[in-house]
């Protein structure tokens, strides 16, 4: 008994213990610069987050001009339709340009020598603050693009009718806006089921890449105390009892989660791995003890987006707690 008592209390000093404020926290002089580098691109986020979720498409539009190929006046009120929301869909593509930007500038700051990735984020709270808001956004994003059919499907009309008026050698004015280089990449980024999730993983990948000189322990190690930071909160009920919104709660939720997912997708061996520093059967433990409509759609998130769930390498106990 003494011995088990030993190992369970070496493992949860391994947890890094400390309070992260997601409500107050406030950049310091060392963090200025780059918290208003991002704060720029976050403040969007929202209005952002609101136009997707009033989007609602040109179905019915698009519908008509295909079962009436010979009348004009339809084939015009589609065309009409679709062009504006076609502007909005470049406008969320752009914005992903600007947080990769953003998530990389973020890595390059808490993954720095000489601090370890739990000094970065317990120093520095405002951009630990930030990087989870990036998170929070992102699988907000992605839920909502996900059950939002009508965005392919606007686009592969528009595309369909672009490409027939350069066969018919007609040029239109919105292709000043979006050239056919520009259609393609937005095609590459709304065929993914989770497009700013993929974002975030590019620009991770990358910034190891880049930076050769640094161990990418140290940007894996960042992503996996962060989830062990939200982990922690959730289950002390001394950290819990000084949020003061049930919010910030699902907050920090969403945050695990994300970093969760981002570690899968840019480690190596993945979060599933027994090698992993992810806790998988700790994590999904906390998520089952929240209210289930709360957390459902995060457990389809660790379900349906992760990379590494389904490899002969994860246990079948960790997929059992996931079915």
């Amino acid at each position: 008994m003494g011995n088990l008592l030993k190992v369970l209390t070496r493992e949860i000093e391994n947890y890094p213990h400390f309070f992260l404020d997601f409500e107050n926290a406030q950049p310091t002089d060392g963090e200025g610069e780059v918290w208003n580098q991002i704060n720029a691109v976050l403040q969007d986020s929202e209005n952002l987050l609101a136009d997707l979720q009033a989007y609602k498409g040109a179905g019915q539009e698009i519908r008509d001009a295909i079962q009436n190929p010979n009348d004009i006046q339809l084939q015009e009120k589609a065309w009409n339709s679709v062009c504006p929301l076609v502007l909005r869909l470049k406008q969320f593509y752009e914005f992903s340009l600007r947080l990769e930007k953003a998530l990389q500038s973020l890595l390059e700051s808490l993954t720095c020598p000489p601090y370890t990735p739990t000094q970065h984020l317990e120093r520095e709270q405002a951009l630990a603050k930030e990087f989870a808001e990036i998170l929070h956004f992102t699988l907000r994003f992605d839920e909502l693009k996900m059950r939002n059919p009508a965005i392919q499907n606007d686009f592969s009309y528009y595309r369909r009718t672009i490409n027939r008026n350069r066969i018919n050698n007609l040029h239109i004015d919105i292709e000043n806006e979006v050239n056919n280089e520009m259609a393609n990449r937005m095609s590459l980024f709304y065929a993914e089921a989770t497009p700013m999730l993929k974002t975030l993983s590019n620009a991770t990948t990358h910034f190891v890449s880049e930076n050769k000189t640094l161990p990418i322990e140290n940007t894996t190690d960042c992503l996996s105390t962060m989830a062990s930071v939200c982990k922690v909160m959730l289950e002390t009920p001394e950290y819990r009892s000084r949020f003061t919104s049930e919010k910030t709660l699902m907050f920090c939720m969403r945050v695990m989660v994300g970093v969760i997912i981002l570690y899968d997708h840019v480690h190596p061996v993945g979060a599933f791995s027994k090698t992993s520093k992810i806790d998988m059967k700790g994590y999904i433990k906390v998520l089952k003890e929240q209210p289930p409509d709360t957390v459902e759609v995060l457990l389809n998130a660790l379900r349906f987006t992760t990379k590494h769930l389904n490899d002969e390498s994860t246990s079948k106990h960790i997929r059992a707690m996931l079915q």
